[in-house]
């Protein structure tokens, strides 16, 4: 027993060893034994099945009721349910120190100030160490002495006071992660807001030295066109010796 409670503890347990008892054969034996109990509400846990099932061959010693599926509606009621030796809660809940068996010393209410309580409970720890200090220091009590030591005393009551600081402690979890959780929202809202702001300053960066370009390139296109339509100085003295060269040669041509 002591094996099977370590394997279902293991971090990877086998499946439990009952898992084959779950053959076809056993299955058609307990559907037969609930039509030939015939109460649908009947324990079959403490029927006679041998004598039920007396015409049938391989009936198991062990109780076929154990095939029978998990009912839902009392799991739902007890609140919990077991699987490999671990108990799990139907509702996500965190159980108060008080269900786990500890002596709470706060309002188990979340809605009731607990500071007060765990001052008090703060400033118990401090007095019963001072305690706790003083009983180490004091001389040993005699052999045939059967009173439990001082120290032991003080020692089992920090226990208890840091138990109720820690249990308060997880209890202020979801509020811890939940604020965690609105501080990183807002910080990626702030990045965000950030890289969209240098963006914008990258862009207008940009806009402007587009239009220094722009400028440029329309001042550089105008002088070129000034430039050509303005004659050259060769062009005029080309013109001019074209000029002064057909009229010396009609002049040549009117001379008789």
């Amino acid at each position: 027993m002591d094996e099977e409670e370590a394997e279902l503890r293991s971090p990877f347990p086998s499946p439990p060893s009952h898992y084959n008892n779950y053959t076809s054969h056993n299955l058609k034996l307990l559907t037969l034994l609930k039509e030939r109990v015939g109460d649908q509400n009947a324990d079959l846990g403490i029927v006679n099945q041998h004598e039920l099932l007396s015409d049938q061959t391989d009936v198991p010693t062990w109780s076929l009721a154990q095939l029978e599926k998990p009912r839902v509606d009392w799991v739902l009621e007890e609140g919990h349910y077991s699987v490999f030796g671990d108990t799990w809660f139907v509702k996500e809940t965190i159980p108060s120190l008080a269900e786990l068996g500890g002596h709470q010393l706060y309002p188990p209410d979340p809605s009731v100030d607990r500071r007060p309580a765990l001052l008090a409970v703060l400033r118990s720890i401090l007095v019963t160490y001072s305690n706790l200090t003083n009983a180490i220091l004091a001389p040993p009590p005699p052999p045939s002495s059967l009173a439990q030591p001082e120290w032991q005393r003080q020692l089992e009551w920090i226990t208890i006071l840091a138990q109720n600081l820690m249990a308060a402690a997880n209890d202020l979890r979801p509020v811890q992660a939940r604020g965690n959780l609105e501080l990183m929202m807002q910080r990626q809202l702030e990045l965000r807001r950030e890289e969209t702001k240098n963006i914008h300053s990258q862009c207008d960066i940009l806009e402007a030295r587009l239009l220094e370009l722009r400028s440029s390139a329309q001042e550089m296109a105008g002088s070129d066109q000034r430039q050509a339509a303005k004659p050259s100085s060769s062009q005029v003295q080309t013109s001019t010796a074209n000029v002064s060269l057909e009229d010396m040669l009609r002049w040549a041509e009117e001379v008789p």
